[in-house]
């Protein structure tokens, strides 16, 4: 095996076990916590300690997820299965499944009437805008507020996600998006991930011939804070285009 191949396995494995080793070290803290101590804990703690537990099961999931989608994504075995696709409802249903999490993000959705379907793969673009639009409430700062906005430029269907959050600065616009990457800052210190979401995102999003792009601009009251937007673009697809990629499948 060549030594840089190696080393990137090596560095894998133990990303991998670094992750996957913190939720499993919760649940099983607190689960013996409750199993020892039951009698003696009162309602209140019991219901936190078995929310700490749900939580840290589907970080674990979520985990297990984006490793089972890099796998998929380096192998020459994943196929899509594009349709015509009205972004609209996909979209809202993606909103409330984050809602549930993040009960204190507040969303907006702006979506233009009239938007054409785009051609993708129907579980590949939902997980796309469960990436974005988790991403955007799990690191939002101060203004608790996520927008999403969808039109048209270009003859592309476009979906912005806008958060306020600590600046990014250009030189890791591009670097945000490689694997296990993750911007130095008191926020994502404090926040847990693996660093994937936005490499499985951009590498899902290219697959469907679209592109993704990330912009942060300063706030004017406090510089250390920016709008940061996400957006990504799929063309409008002719149908006999889409006729076309449907054969190819």
């Amino acid at each position: 095996m060549d030594d840089n191949i190696e080393q990137k396995y090596e560095d894998f494995i133990s990303t991998v076990s670094h992750e996957l080793r913190t939720p499993l070290t919760s649940i099983r803290g607190f689960a013996q916590t409750m199993l020892v101590s039951w009698d003696k804990l009162d309602d209140e703690s019991k219901k936190h300690f078995l929310k700490i537990i749900e939580e840290q099961s589907n970080r674990l999931i979520n985990l297990v997820e984006n490793m089972l989608s890099v796998t998929r994504l380096q192998s020459s075995s994943q196929r899509f299965v594009r349709k015509e696709l009205n972004i609209k409802n996909p979209v809202e249903n993606v909103i409330s499944l984050v809602k549930s999490q993040y009960p204190n993000q507040i969303f907006e959705f702006n979506c233009r009437k009239d938007l054409p379907d785009i051609f993708v793969d129907a579980g590949c673009f939902q997980q796309i805008m469960t990436n974005l639009i988790e991403n955007s409430a799990k690191y939002s700062y101060g203004k608790f507020k996520t927008r999403i906005d969808a039109g048209i430029m270009n003859n592309d269907v476009y979906i912005k996600v806008t958060n306020t959050g600590l600046k990014i600065d250009e030189k890791d616009y591009e670097h945000i998006f490689t694997k296990f990457a993750r911007i130095d800052n008191p926020l994502t210190r404090r926040v847990q991930g693996s660093g994937l979401g936005l490499y499985i995102t951009k590498n899902l999003v290219e697959k469907m011939n679209g592109s993704i792009s990330v912009q942060s601009v300063p706030e004017n009251e406090n510089p250390e804070l920016s709008e940061i937007t996400f957006t990504v673009s799929f063309p409008i697809t002719m149908i006999e285009e889409q006729a076309r990629m449907k054969c190819s499948q």
